[in-house]
């Protein structure tokens, strides 16, 4: 994950799509699937044992790999690996599984899986030509998909879900805004829609939901760009009991995935970390050797999962 970001202008044109109409449900009960907070934190400790998933490393080649073969094991329609070499990060892989292709209307849901290949803001200088874990930073997003993914492989929602994974996050500069998110750049050049199968209706970007005591405010970009959807997912999870998780209240500016999503029209919240009451913005680990499995909170896992699963299996 980035720095937080300096200010810059996103325009809100495309933050605001028409309405289509629902297809009725054909695969979803009344009951909504639990999304469990165990379940998510074995699919962490699972990146987390890869090691390091930097560029051109054993780690990061073989956390491709099962990230695709996990889509598929739960019975993605289609799984859809986009491989690029780019241009300050090296051989990178987006990865995406798409579910109940056959909807009307369809949600995106992203998160990174690579991880920092310095750790820049670690306290001892030593270490910070050193790769680091990225158990919140990267694994703890992708947890919650894959065990989005083990919900829908068992109870598929009204809506299409397309999960994707965004590779060459985290290998970007402080003062080079440009430098992050290049995998979702990317992506959002070779995007797998056209004219006969319209773009999303809206993004959710899941980045360190699995930090010790984290709560989520609105993010300041996905606040200032998309408010109503903003809005809701706040309220949503007001609704479900996790308004001490998620306060409604907007926190501060990350030049995160979410940004490329946004000015390529699609509306795009980000669901991440940023006032943290020690440090007034990310959690202390974040770009640093203790940003380990010893530092994740199941249950901020669980809230982040919650949420974004009452969201998806609400739509109609």
């Amino acid at each position: 994950m980035c720095a937080a970001a300096a200010a810059f202008a996103i325009a809100s044109a495309g933050c605001s799509k028409p309405a289509r109409q629902a297809e009725t449900a054909t695969s979803h009960s009344d009951g909504e699937p639990q999304f469990s907070a165990d379940s998510a934190f074995t699919y962490l400790a699972r990146q987390v044992a890869f090691g390091p998933r930097v560029a051109n490393s054993a780690a990061h080649e073989a956390c491709a790999s099962w990230i695709a073969s996990e889509l598929a094991r739960h019975g993605a329609d289609t799984v859809i690996v986009q491989r690029a070499d780019i241009e300050g990060f090296g051989p990178a892989a987006n990865i995406m599984g798409r579910f109940n292709a056959g909807a009307a209307r369809r949600v995106l849901l992203l998160a990174h899986w690579d991880s920092r290949p310095w750790a820049d803001e670690d306290p001892d200088p030593a270490n910070h030509a050193r790769p680091i874990d990225g158990a919140n930073d990267g694994a703890s997003g992708v947890a919650v998909l894959l065990e989005m993914a083990r919900l829908m492989g068992r109870e598929l929602p009204t809506v299409g879900v397309d999960l994707l994974f965004v590779d060459a996050e985290d290998a970007g500069s402080a003062g080079d805004d440009d430098s992050w998110a290049l995998g979702t750049q990317y992506w959002v050049e070779h995007m797998p829609y056209g004219v006969s199968e319209p773009m999303p209706d809206y993004a959710v970007l899941l980045d360190m939901v699995g930090g010790t005591g984290a709560t989520f405010p609105r993010e300041l970009f996905s606040d200032v760009n998309c408010r109503p959807l903003t809005a809701r997912i706040w309220s949503l999870a007001r609704k479900i009991g996790l308004a001490e998780r998620f306060p409604d209240v907007t926190g501060g500016a990350v030049n995160d995935d979410h940004i490329p999503l946004i000015r390529a029209g699609i509306p795009a919240v980000d669901i991440i970390e940023t006032n943290n009451p020690q440090t007034g913005s990310f959690n202390p680990t974040w770009h640093t050797m203790a940003d380990n499995i010893e530092n994740i909170d199941p249950a901020a896992l669980g809230d982040a999962g919650k949420l974004v699963t009452t969201l998806i299996y609400s739509e109609k």
